[in-house]
């Protein structure tokens, strides 16, 4: 499929330069669709129907199984969950917390899943650490750092594969393996990794792999899930629990947990999602394999940071290409990058900030084209 024909199955990019994949990827026709036959399905055979429910059983399943293929893990390793956030929220709390325990996190780790660890650190009384992989985008070695900080007492690191303000790939294999050694769990926010990076989760050993299905992979919003591991598996305790993710015998008494990872799942969700994910995920398999696109999106990436190098009142965060689809730079001459932002959202030209550092993020996907690229970089020459 050419990019042009693939592209417009996205209505979302028909009047608009699109850089924001790493916050939400536009959602395809076909996926869209899915999505609304799969509500009007419900309907017609009665929302709690018999029929209904041994459809939603099938499309949980259906769904799990696309996922795996694309981690490469066995079905029952995944969770569905709603969102990146709530897979991390299961695995940090799922795990038999006491006062002195220790958990380490990098200085590039999202707002949301800090907030997580300082709750976890008031209310279990554990040890917080902070490790400075910021330092290391342009030189040094982020796996020498995360072996430096970890301690005896650490149970818990938390990191993302590919760092979300600066874009930088951190060698997940291994860190696991450096972590592994001294019994160090790993719990990976993955938002920009999957849909981007080609994954094999069981040669990367990691213990807990939280994503969602609608950045890079452009499916709805609302439903992502959480990979874990066969042997962390037995460790890590339910904490949102609903009937989806308990057995029971005939007369309703719980007897216990699902086998697999569907016992952290909870109860009812939109489920008509599932079929929208499942679409969005096969599209991009009609463009190319996951390599196809990876290499794809590191060209893109190249081209973008390349030319906004050139530009004289822009500095980029690399000094060298980016090794994924998020290019993060700065202006040198003054101006807020809010209004920057807002100047070319004017122009029909979607980036975004980000806080910290403080920097101007645009990322590129596969079917991202030149001439969107030069739009950006022409409209920022001449702000």
């Amino acid at each position: 499929m050419t990019k042009n024909n693939h592209r417009q199955q996205f209505p979302a990019l028909a009047n608009k330069a699109y850089f924001n994949y790493g916050g939400q990827g536009p959602l395809p026709e076909p996926a869209l669709e899915a999505i609304y036959e799969a509500y009007k399905r419900v309907q017609l055979g009665g929302p709690f129907s018999g029929e209904v429910g041994a459809w939603v059983v099938q499309e949980a399943m259906l769904t799990r199984r696309a996922i795996a293929s694309e981690l490469t893990v066995p079905p029952e390793t995944i969770a569905l969950t709603e969102d990146v956030t709530v897979g991390c929220n299961i695995a940090l709390w799922g795990i038999d917390w006491k006062a002195g325990d220790h958990l380490l996190l990098s200085d590039c780790e999202h707002p949301g899943i800090v907030a997580s660890v300082m709750e976890l650190q008031r209310r279990f009384n554990i040890e917080v650490s902070v490790c400075p992989l910021a330092a290391t985008l342009n030189e040094g070695d982020p796996l020498a750092v995360i072996a430096d900080s970890l301690q005896p007492n650490t149970r818990l690191l938390v990191i993302s594969h590919i760092l979300w303000n600066t874009g930088q790939v951190l060698p997940l294999a291994e860190i696991v393996k450096v972590c592994h050694q001294t019994g160090v769990k790993v719990l990976v926010d993955a938002a920009q990794s999957v849909g981007v990076l080609p994954l094999n989760l069981i040669e990367s050993g990691v213990d807990f792999y939280a994503f969602t299905g609608h950045k890079w992979w452009c499916g709805p919003e609302g439903l992502g899930g959480l990979y874990v591991s066969a042997e962390a598996l037995a460790d890590l305790h339910p904490v949102f629990i609903g009937w989806r993710g308990i057995v029971t015998d005939a007369n309703a008494k719980v007897l216990g947990w699902k086998s697999g990872a569907q016992r952290y799942e909870i109860a009812t969700s939109a489920y008509p999602l599932y079929a929208g994910v499942r679409s969005a995920i096969a599209l991009q398999h009609e463009w190319g394999t996951i390599e196809e696109r990876y290499a794809e999106i590191c060209r893109l990436s190249k081209y973008l940071w390349q030319h906004l190098s050139e530009l004289p009142d822009v500095e980029c965060l690399r000094t060298s290409a980016p090794e994924a689809g998020l290019v993060s730079f700065r202006l040198t001459n003054g101006m807020p990058h809010k209004k920057l932002v807002d100047l070319l959202e004017k122009q029909g030209i979607m980036v975004r900030t980000i806080l910290n550092p403080d920097c101007v993020r645009a990322c590129v996907h596969y079917f991202t084209t030149e001439a969107e690229i030069d739009r950006l970089v022409g409209a920022i020459a001449i702000l």
